[in-house]
């Protein structure tokens, strides 16, 4: 059986959870988004959120950070998915805020045959990150390349 075959819509792999400290935060937005609520406290409360929050892209860097952590610890799907073509539908729903931890998860929604590659398939899974009051704050459709000559056991 190929992986691909393998692969069980449906199936959820936890991957963890992180806390965002405002340290982290500015380092963050500091190097890779310098937006004023990001950056400074200040700012920040006379801003939208009012209050320091995370960059949405910080909130996707930790969820690959724990996707990679995942795979090298041998969890389910996350081990055996191959590079990924692209995703779809990246959301930011909710502000997060200095302190705040998520909890991030994958739900596998879809497999098929590549039409472009042949020997190749592709499963689709939606990432979710969730704040302590089980709130969903970020979500992602995610596509992986999977190689159909690999076999598992």
């Amino acid at each position: 059986m190929n992986f691909l075959d393998a692969v069980t819509i449906g199936d959820v792999t936890e991957l963890g959870s992180h806390t965002f400290t405002a340290e982290a935060i500015k380092r963050f937005a500091g190097a890779y988004d310098p937006q004023p609520f990001h950056l400074d406290e200040d700012a920040a409360a006379a801003g939208l959120f009012g209050a320091l929050t995370a960059s949405g892209w910080h909130t996707t860097a930790v969820m690959m950070k724990l996707i990679a952590a995942a795979g090298s610890a041998g969890k389910a799907d996350c081990a055996r998915l191959g590079p990924s073509p692209g995703f779809d539908d990246l959301r930011w729903l909710r502000p997060v805020f200095a302190g705040d931890t998520l909890t991030y998860r994958a739900i596998v929604t879809g497999k098929r045959e590549s039409r472009s590659r042949p020997g190749w398939g592709v499963a689709s899974r939606r990432f979710e990150a969730h704040n302590a009051a089980g709130e969903k704050v970020m979500d992602v459709t995610v596509y992986d390349l999977v190689n159909l000559q690999s076999k598992i056991d």
